[in-house]
């Protein structure tokens, strides 16, 4: 297959000052959980998106002092000689492939609390630390010429360490722009006041870090191109052309981090160019910016019309770290599109190595030796495998072991594939959710060996009369009725009411009568989706969560605040910090999470989102089959996040007939020197 040669333009090489990136995609800097704590996880997984076509890659946000301690997040950083050998694997890795590796160097202000280092934080001015109840103290001079020379130092580890591109970082209300925005900068000093006093720092670190650079790296800086009120974009522009002399790339944006991570449930494509498309002209300098971009389409058009030099993503090369080579290739089909999800940043709010619902292998390079394009084919003839149900778990265990060169049997009852990502992606806003099943499907049909069996309902019997030994049951799961949730593990014996409808039962088209009570003890995304649907409908809704705030979880999705405000303008009714304890006649009872006091609330229709049921029937009821492989997969086995089940059926695709060797998992942690200082 050869390459449409209107994307020509996008594997062009472009000059970066004293270095040459070899195309156009540029995987801007993002985090990953893995940080300063996984250093051959992080190196691995840059390596494999090098590998993977993208001409740049940066690492996350790169602490420069025990000042910018970002604990509990496993941010990267450059203090010490041990850091810079860390880092060297990760431009070894980015080298390795033709690639530049870039690093954001990063003091984080006010923002940091530094709870690991206890480092006081410092800032402009002395304000609360980010999510804690202490303050950062303020900057005096000695505190600034401290950190230019914590900077200019960081900026030679760069060097050490192989890196050929080094930021200054300006945005995402970290301590330059802490600084830059009147907001937060209420200093009377040189570094304070009007534009060119707040600018004033911001301008030493860039032109002391091109001192430092010289011609061995590209000197990129991110920045935003207004202030946090959304305003001050001349002042922005006019500092942009002023530091445009030392700066060889400009990676921008704007201070809406709900828009520039915007989850595809609000967010468009591609929404940052209306405001960063001037950016090139006041410059001069090669541009970067980010939009979710999974059409390649959309890429070329922006390169084409001079928004963007060089196409920058984060998710999109999570989801996809082959992007780059599918369309130089010509394969646009095999792109794995990222469905803006979040789930991915999720993970790195909680502290953990990041993953993907699209992509199963992120996160698992190093650790579980997985890549993202290639499974190790079984040695010798296989004998066929039939999986039970053509959900998320079942597609990706199908393709896996379908690109190993084993014949699958994919059983699904329902006339089309999909599962819960069928009926999910059909809530508002999720269209581009239906991605994880319409690329599998799509990838599944270009296997001869793997047959999709629709609307073939699979018992003992069946499963049986088919005479194949090696079984995985992905049959999924069903919420409960009975209330068996975080907020009542017994469940509630009055919830057994002809008013009670699942949220499965919502999803496939039945309707309650109003007024409705939606009772969400999971707090994450289905419970306020269903009070938007039903809202949306006419319908008269209450939603009633244990959580502070209606779907609390997806505060790490950064979709919360947006989600929250979508329910308030449909007219739902929203009680937090309250539990839906019984039903009664016409009403639902309530109870304060904290006092325990008693209310009632006008119910003809009773929605619970609590926990999930597996549905794991068949897999107990072949117990007994002597069948050579009988393995519960996704939801059947774990209830779970379409993450968590697309994870597993790839694990079960990947571990059936593999060798000892292809099964290890590998650990990084400290391990303390055996006394003479040999290893332990």
């Amino acid at each position: 297959m050869s390459r449409d040669p209107r994307f020509d333009i996008l594997f062009e090489p472009v000059r970066i000052g004293p270095v040459t990136a070899p195309n156009r995609f540029y995987q801007v800097p993002h985090c990953t959980g893995m940080g300063n704590l996984h250093p051959h996880a992080l190196a691995a997984m840059r390596g494999v998106k090098a590998e993977g076509g993208w001409g740049v890659v940066n690492t996350e946000y790169c602490s420069i002092h025990p000042t910018s301690d970002d604990t509990h997040a496993p941010y990267a950083s450059l203090w010490d000689e041990g850091d810079v050998r860390n880092h060297a694997a990760m431009t070894a890795a980015v080298h390795a492939h033709g690639a530049l590796a870039g690093v954001e160097l990063w003091h984080g202000g006010q923002r940091s609390s530094n709870a690991l280092t206890r480092e006081a934080p410092i800032g402009p001015d002395s304000m609360m630390a980010e999510r804690n109840p202490w303050q950062c103290r303020r900057m005096d001079r000695h505190d600034i010429r401290a950190l230019r020379d914590w900077h200019r130092a960081a900026a030679g580890r760069a060097l050490s360490a192989g890196f050929d591109i080094v930021y200054v970082y300006a945005a995402h209300t970290y301590l330059v722009t802490q600084f830059l925005d009147a907001s937060t900068n209420r200093r009377g000093d040189g570094y304070g006041g009007d534009a060119a006093g707040r600018a004033r720092l911001y301008l030493d670190l860039v032109e002391e870090t091109r001192e430092v650079l010289g011609d061995r790296a590209a000197l990129a800086t991110r920045i935003e191109v207004y202030d946090e009120a959304g305003e001050g974009r001349e002042e922005r522009s006019a500092l942009m052309a002023q530091v445009a002399p030392f700066v060889d790339l400009f990676d921008v944006t704007v201070p809406d981090y709900g828009q520039e991570m915007g989850p595809s449930r609000f967010v468009r494509e591609a929404t940052l160019e209306e405001h960063i498309a001037h950016v090139r002209a006041v410059t001069g300098k090669p541009v970067v910016s980010v939009g979710r971009f999974t059409s390649p389409e959309t890429m070329l058009r922006q390169v084409r019309r001079g928004i963007i030099d060089l196409v920058g993503a984060a998710r999109p090369s999570i989801a996809d770290p082959f992007l780059p080579a599918k369309i130089r290739e010509g394969r646009l089909d095999d792109i794995r599109e990222c469905i803006g999800c979040n789930i991915c940043y999720a993970h790195d709010w909680l502290g953990a190595p990041i993953r993907c619902t699209q992509n199963p292998t992120m996160g698992e390079e190093w650790r579980r030796g997985w890549h993202p394009e290639r499974a190790p084919a079984v040695m010798g003839r296989a004998d066929p495998v039939l999986i039970v149900g053509a959900g998320p778990a079942g597609l990706e265990a199908a393709l896996t072991l379908g690109r190993r060169g084993v014949p699958v049997l994919l059983a699904e009852a329902e006339d089309e594939p999909g599962g819960r990502v069928t009926l999910e992606s059909t809530l508002p806003g999720l269209a581009e959710w239906a991605r994880v099943r319409d690329w599998r499907v799509h990838q599944i049909g270009k296997l001869t060996d793997v047959e999709l069996f629709r609307a073939s309902h699979m018992d003992r019997a069946a499963v049986l009369e088919t005479g194949v030994r090696h079984v995985l049951v992905a049959t999924g799961s069903l919420w409960r009725t009975d209330g068996r949730g975080r907020s009542h593990p017994a469940g509630v014996a009055s919830f057994a009411d002809p008013r009670t409808l699942t949220a499965d039962q919502i999803l496939r088209g039945v309707r309650p009568e109003g007024p409705v009570v939606i009772f969400d003890d999971e707090e994450y995304h289905v419970a306020a989706a269903l009070a938007d649907r039903l809202a949306g409908e006419g319908l008269d809704v209450t939603y009633v969560t244990p959580g502070k705030v209606a779907a609390e979880w997806s505060i790490f999705t950064t979709e919360q605040a947006r989600l929250q405000a979508r329910l308030i303008e449909r007219g739902v009714r929203i009680v937090t910090s309250t539990i839906v304890t019984g039903l009664a006649p016409g009403a639902a009872e309530l109870a304060c999470a904290f006092t325990g006091r008693r209310s009632q609330v006008a119910c003809a229709g009773f929605v619970p989102v609590t926990s999930r049921e597996p549905r794991d029937g068949l897999w107990l009821a072949l117990q007994d089959a002597g069948l050579a492989t009988l393995e519960r997969v996704g939801d059947a086995r774990a209830p779970g996040l379409i993450a968590h089940a697309i994870h597993d059926g790839h694990r079960a695709g990947r571990t059936h007939l593999a060798r000892p060797e292809e099964m290890r998992v590998r650990r990084e942690h400290v391990v303390i020197a055996a006394p003479g200082g040999g290893p332990a």
